[in-house]
């Protein structure tokens, strides 16, 4: 017989937000409640309803410091039992209650560990009797009900009154896959936490929550977000994130970060890579200028700023079609405007955060690796020409190093005023990049004469300073190391041409 009739249920929950109603139906369904510690007095000091100490039942108290409060046959045994002669007659021979609903809420570990770096604070939070819990009551789904953490309350808040305290082995799957995913979870966060560090490399991560997308990166393609997006924006407006919404939207948080602290800077990206990037003494400015950039790519495109939106700048962009804006603020008069075009997505960044580690599918398997986290700033820069770049030019180098890494390799980017006025990106030769950065700075008016070139990587050879130089290019950033790095010095100190030297390399496939 499928449908089960809850007639005892074993509570033991860290947090008690949204306990109240399910002990109020609990109740009202005469329903045996076992608890035991802090749920315990909770239930019967809060909500004054009946209630019955696991410590009564076991003849033990909670010993160990509340270590050991749960573990121990009277309990499990009740959990673990199959609705079946053999079991029955062996819980009725030891005096053992069936218990048919558990509500367990773990220890809070992962927060733990976010919030402070003590061991011992961390390694108390590792919850032994409730993940045992969890495991035996959903082990035996066919006559158990789990509720393993308090994202399920809901759910079997809605079942005890929609079915007046019953349930059915459909319900009770479901409520045992919730748990083992709880349970998975909570295990590999606790692993994660002991392999810091460790050469024993293995790749296990753990996200609780997911998104189904519209579809994938093309509308053949199905595609799942599996990661807290209200975490770090507050989606003010507009339609649904796409699939290629947010590998653009990723793409622009990390170009942003670099210049999270400057003067207001405004970025216009397409396809992942920045077409238009300024920064200028106001945001207004900064937006004519990043658009100035690359006026066409910049239709239906990801905009981003480093500080609040104001009227004015919205009045400016209202006047192109884009996806998405991101910013740390919008004025009230900018989001009365701006959502009057209600499918253009209004984004509010909480916080420029930046993974530590980073990873894809690959082949058949993943690949892992730290985050390209290193920027470098002026006192990394090595001069290895006669000639030093003036003080303005340090300023456009530093820019333009920051752009520089986050298009796709090969990519060269063209600076004037701290502002990007050409780049080439995605290119197969270091020299096809640098002719469509001129030829794209040319195509929107810009005179390169005067401009900053950055190299994601070194220059094999002279070719590119000769070009840049021939197009009136008057100084380079590069990462250098390679094994004719002094042909590119010999060509600069003959033609003048300041060039610095970081010693890091931003490949970006």
């Amino acid at each position: 017989m499928s449908s089960k009739k809850i007639k005892s249920a074993l509570i033991s929950v860290f947090s008690k937000e949204g306990l109240e109603p399910i002990i109020d139906e609990l109740s009202r369904l005469g329903v045996t409640i076992y608890s035991t510690g802090g749920t315990q007095k909770f239930i019967e000091n809060q909500l004054n309803a009946p209630i019955e100490a696991v410590e009564t039942l076991t003849s033990y108290p909670s010993i160990l410091d509340g270590r050991v409060k749960t573990l121990h046959p009277k309990v499990f045994g009740g959990l673990l039992a199959r609705r079946e002669e053999g079991h029955l007659a062996q819980l009725a021979e030891y005096d053992i209650p069936e218990i048919d609903l558990a509500i367990v809420d773990l220890y809070p570990f992962e927060k733990t560990v976010a919030e402070t770096n003590d061991e011992n604070t961390i390694i108390e939070k590792i919850d032994i009797g409730g993940i045992a819990l969890i495991r035996a009551a959903a082990k035996n789904y066919k006559d158990v009900a789990c509720v393993a953490s308090k994202d399920s309350y809901e759910f079997i808040l809605d079942l005890l009154k929609s079915k007046d305290g019953n349930t059915d082995i459909a319900d009770r799957k479901e409520l045992a896959r919730r748990a083992f995913k709880t349970s998975s979870n909570y295990d590999t966060a606790i692993y994660n936490y002991f392999n810091r560090g460790s050469e024993d490399l293995a790749f296990k991560h753990s996200i609780h929550k997911a998104e189904v997308l519209r579809y994938g990166e093309n509308p053949h393609q199905q595609g799942v977000f599996y990661g807290d997006f209200g975490a770090m924006f507050e989606k003010i407006s507009g339609k649904s994130i796409s699939y290629n919404n947010l590998v653009d939207i990723d793409a622009a948080v990390n170009l942003m970060a670099e210049f999270k602290n400057d003067d207001p800077t405004f970025a216009v990206l397409k396809h992942t890579n920045a077409c238009g990037i300024a920064t200028r003494p106001t945001l207004l400015e900064a937006w004519k200028d990043a658009l100035a950039g690359d006026n066409v790519s910049a239709f239906g495109g990801i905009l981003i700023c480093n500080t609040e939106l104001d009227l004015a700048t919205a009045e400016e962009i209202n006047k192109l079609f884009y996806e998405v804006v991101i910013a740390p603020g919008f004025t009230q008069e900018a989001i009365d405007l701006l959502t009057k075009k209600p499918k253009r997505v209004l984004l509010r960044i909480k916080d420029f955060h930046v993974n530590k580690r980073s990873f894809k599918s690959l082949l058949n398997g993943v690949v892992e690796q730290d985050t390209d986290l290193k920027m470098e700033g002026a006192d990394d820069f090595k001069v290895v020409t006669r000639t030093a770049p003036t003080k303005e030019q340090i300023s456009d180098l530093l820019f333009a190093n920051k752009c520089v890494k986050h298009l796709k390799s090969n990519t060269i980017v063209l600076i004037k005023n701290n502002q990007l006025i050409g780049m080439g990106c995605g290119q197969t030769s270091r020299v096809d990049a640098l002719k469509q950065a001129i030829h794209k700075a040319k195509s929107f008016n810009f005179d390169v004469k005067g401009a900053v070139m950055a190299s994601d990587a070194f220059f094999p050879f002279p070719d590119c300073v000769q070009i840049a130089d021939e197009a009136g290019i008057k100084a380079v950033v590069q990462p250098g190391g390679s094994i004719k790095d002094q042909l590119s010095i010999d060509y600069c100190d003959n033609n003048d041409l300041p060039m610095v030297m970081t010693g890091a390399r931003h490949f970006k496939h």
